[in-house]
């Protein structure tokens, strides 16, 4: 596991026991039993593939820890509104402060600015952030298979399910990919960005494809820029995508989203 990760995940563990304290779990239990209805995220995606279309998860992100500040006019609604115009099936928003400048309040704003499904993209490894998810109004979690092992990618995965909400399993290579592959949901992230280089590849996706099942659904992450590069992914039957960084670098960030998918 690379040392940002590591580090990543260490912020996480303090960052939970400060929230406990904060808010026992049975408080945000019961916030998350009264958050609005889930929104199905694996639905809309199905239904961008049966009308022969990308399914694209537009992300909303304002930095990250290998670029720094990637958008500094950064207003969550807008983007999601303007994700929304160009034709996304669904929402990732960061929530991550510490690495990645988000935040939960900005999960809020953009599924209240659309009828997308939202998920929260920040590194889940407890409980209480699939309740937390849940509470903010999340349609999916993001698991990365680097971050757990396989009893807490599937107890986390069976809490989430119990909540309603999806799950988005992410994966770097092919031993992540058995574990993966073991737990219930049909949404197979492959991440082209290497965690422990911060290199990017669309290799990576393209490597993996024939170890995975056609009852899966393959959704390709990072190094997604231009029209050439969802031809390729297209050429090889991957349909879904999950893409930030090219449209939060543009004004009009659904704009650009509709020209890189035209």
């Amino acid at each position: 596991m690379s040392d940002i990760l590591n580090k990543i995940l260490e912020t996480k563990r303090a960052e939970i026991q400060a929230a406990v304290k904060l808010k026992p779990l049975e408080q945000l239990i019961e916030e998350a039993h009264k958050a609005p209805r889930t929104r199905n995220f694996a639905g809309a995606i199905h239904a961008k593939l049966i009308a022969n279309k990308a399914a694209v998860i537009a992300e909303i992100k304002k930095a990250s820890p290998s670029k720094g500040i990637i958008r500094e006019n950064f207003n969550p609604a807008e983007i999601a509104a303007s994700y929304e115009k160009g034709g996304a099936a669904c929402l990732s928003v960061l929530t991550d402060t510490q690495y990645f400048q988000g935040d939960a309040e900005y999960l809020k704003q953009a599924r209240a600015a659309c009828k997308l499904p939202v998920l929260r993209k920040d590194f889940i490894i407890d409980p209480y952030q699939v309740y937390e998810a849940r509470a903010m109004g999340a349609d999916c979690i993001l698991l990365i298979v680097a971050a757990l092992d396989l009893p807490k990618l599937l107890e986390l995965e069976k809490l989430a399910n119990d909540l309603g909400m999806a799950v988005l399993v992410e994966v770097h290579d092919g031993d992540e990919l058995k574990l993966a592959l073991q737990l219930n949901t049909p949404l197979i992230g492959i991440n082209n960005r290497n965690l422990r280089t911060f290199e990017v590849t669309l290799d990576t996706t393209l490597g993996l494809l024939a170890q995975i099942p056609d009852d899966r659904c393959v959704v390709t992450e990072s190094g997604i820029f231009t029209p050439e590069d969802v031809a390729l992914m297209r050429k090889n039957d991957v349909q879904t995508f999950l893409v930030g960084e090219a449209f939060m670098r543009q004004p009009e960030p659904g704009t650009e989203l509709a020209r890189v998918f035209a």
